[in-house]
């Protein structure tokens, strides 16, 4: 009996140890990013907006991000947890495929990118990939009346490539720049 305590206890102690290297390790490396483990903050029209968290754009001029799980409710973040073969999750899915292509006519026969019908592990994802920005540059060209070209440049310039992952833009850093295009 108290070979076993003995052992446990050590366990105890090298896992204490363990987590302990794991959360400074963490803590030290979020501080080498560039927001310093911080949300990124941004200052627009006098209201403050988190870059980090996806936010609800649903008029016809900005571009719309991915769906939510949780109604872009930070303190709720969660996914659908509805697997593929869900018969609910597919009737979502496919009405949130019929209502973007009732937006965007002009791509009628064009593949849907999936993030922009899907939500989030986490409900919250702030951006889309390129692809996803690109499929809506009509709609946002036509009713801001700009040119296309000058549309897709903006996305192209919006585009972060990370090291690591594919590449994506920000649909809040993109919509703020498309209001101040005049």
């Amino acid at each position: 009996m108290k070979i076993y305590l003995i052992s446990a206890l050590r366990l105890s102690l090298v896992m204490l140890v363990v987590v302990a290297l794991y959360l400074i390790f963490v803590f030290a490396g979020s501080k080498i990013l560039p927001t310093q483990g911080n949300a990124e903050i941004i200052n627009y029209n006098g209201q403050k907006f988190y870059a980090n968290i996806g936010q609800n754009f649903t008029s016809p001029e900005y571009f719309h991000g991915r769906p939510s799980a949780v109604d872009y409710n930070a303190a709720g973040s969660a996914g659908s947890n509805k697997g593929p073969t869900n018969e609910e999750y597919l009737q979502t899915v496919q009405k949130r495929i019929d209502t973007l292509k009732i937006q965007n006519p002009e791509m009628e026969n064009v593949k849907v990118p999936v993030e922009l019908v899907t939500a989030s592990g986490s409900g919250l994802d702030p951006d889309i990939s390129p692809e996803g920005a690109l499929y809506q540059a009509k709609r946002i060209a036509k009713e801001r009346n700009l040119s296309l070209e000058k549309i897709e440049n903006l996305i192209k310039n919006q585009t972060e490539k990370p090291l690591f992952g594919p590449a994506k833009v920000n649909v809040l850093k993109l919509n703020i720049v498309l209001n101040q295009i005049h």
